[in-house]
């Protein structure tokens, strides 16, 4: 399931939004000013953020530019009632994949989610010279196509999404094995440290850093 960050500071735009986007079988959190924001985005983990230009504490704009120092890939659409080139501009310079005007559509914003959804999947991800092509199911060491269990490619790439974000072995056990109770999460180091073979990293390379008593970090 999808997750979707709602930040905005109208409440009837945030229930619109939750309602329409639930029956549609997103996950959804919402945030109510621009500190929440980046709380929610922390904990939360979305795929997607829908985010209000104008919010209490921070603005849209100043979340967007926060995010985008260690996350270049989620995608941010922007909701607001600007609409000058100028704006705009400065949004998409900021980091934002997208621009929606209010008032609009539901039907409409629907299908810029679901374009966002369709080409964040066709990109490239990178670490190193380590490439994956989700839309392929491939991954690549200095161009060289490397076999992987299915398994082992979730992990990777759930890992490389939360680039630079320490997860936690319950979090991969949650997103990656879909396992909600309590579970070994010892099989992770069995499956890292095949992943760590397969993709030629030597004992002291830290792409793939182990966080001691939490979990993992890939930067």
């Amino acid at each position: 399931m999808k997750k979707i960050l709602i930040a905005e500071d109208e409440k009837g735009i945030i229930n619109f939004l939750e309602q329409g986007l639930t029956e549609e079988g997103f996950e959804i959190e919402t945030a109510t000013n621009g500190v929440i924001a980046l709380e929610k985005y922390h904990s939360f983990k979305p795929d997607l953020i829908l985010l209000d230009w104008m919010m209490p504490f921070l603005s849209g704009l100043e979340v967007c530019k926060t995010i985008r120092t260690t996350d270049k890939t989620t995608p941010i659409l922007f909701l607001t009632a600007k609409d000058t080139v100028l704006e705009t501009v400065e949004g998409l310079q900021a980091g934002a994949n997208d621009y929606i005007k209010k008032p609009f559509s539901f039907e409409e914003l629907l299908a810029r989610i679901n374009i966002h959804f369709r080409t964040s999947v066709a990109e490239e991800l990178h670490i190193g010279n380590i490439k994956i092509i989700p839309s392929k199911y491939e991954v690549y060491v200095a161009d060289e196509l490397v076999s992987l269990t299915q398994r082992e490619y979730e992990l990777l790439l759930y890992l490389v999404k939360n680039k630079g974000k320490v997860t936690t072995r319950n979090e991969i056990i949650e997103n990656v094995w879909n396992v909600h109770f309590e579970y070994d999460t010892g099989v992770i180091d069995v499956f890292i440290n095949a992943i760590r073979k397969k993709l030629n990293l030597s004992k002291d390379d830290e792409t793939i850093k182990t966080i001691r008593g939490v979990g993992y970090l890939v930067q």
